[in-house]
């Protein structure tokens, strides 16, 4: 009985030597996708923040970065030393960060973010934000930073307000 036999051909050796190249080049082919790589670099941002680490988010942003974190109500906070001013005041009021990731979808240099910015202040106070987000991308690092929110939540709850039922509802998803 005959056995097949493999032929190999120049042709094929080259065509599976190209496969091979754009695979360790290209990471959607390799499986590993810009979305990872945005992905992986908000979950950065968010460890070092949950670590008061100012420096550890700066390093994730250009520096000319612009930070809209007020969903319009203020005028963006533009450059990375304009940043840096606004997160030293930010961190110490926060004795504890539970800010968190529960969807995200990516398009080319940004990636669209739905979570929570949960935490709680040192003078005892338990903040829960509901918010959407755009990071856009130049190379690796967030060139632009926007946030959505309703303040008017924020400012209840920094009044003393309590989480509502609706809120719990919302933040009760599992975080990515």
């Amino acid at each position: 009985m005959n056995q097949p036999v493999a032929l190999t051909t120049r042709r094929s050796v080259i065509a599976a030597a190209g496969v091979a190249i754009l695979a360790s080049a290209s990471p959607a082919i390799a499986g590993k996708n810009r979305r990872d790589h945005m992905l992986e670099t908000l979950k950065a941002i968010i460890t070092g923040w949950h670590n008061h680490d100012v420096e550890a988010v700066l390093a994730h942003v250009t520096d000319d970065i612009v930070w809209r974190n007020t969903s319009g109500y203020r005028p963006a906070v533009k450059g990375k030393a304009a940043m840096r001013a606004v997160l030293e005041t930010m961190a110490p009021v926060i004795e504890t960060s539970a800010w968190r990731m529960f969807d995200a979808v990516e398009t080319q240099d940004r990636i669209f973010v739905e979570g929570v910015d949960e935490f709680w202040t040192k003078s005892g106070r338990h903040i829960v934000i509901p918010y959407a987000g755009v990071f856009v991308f130049r190379g690796k690092l967030v060139s632009e930073w926007r946030e959505y929110f309703d303040g008017r939540i924020s400012s209840e709850m920094k009044d003393g307000a309590p989480i509502t039922d609706e809120l719990k509802e919302m933040i009760s998803r599992p975080s990515i």
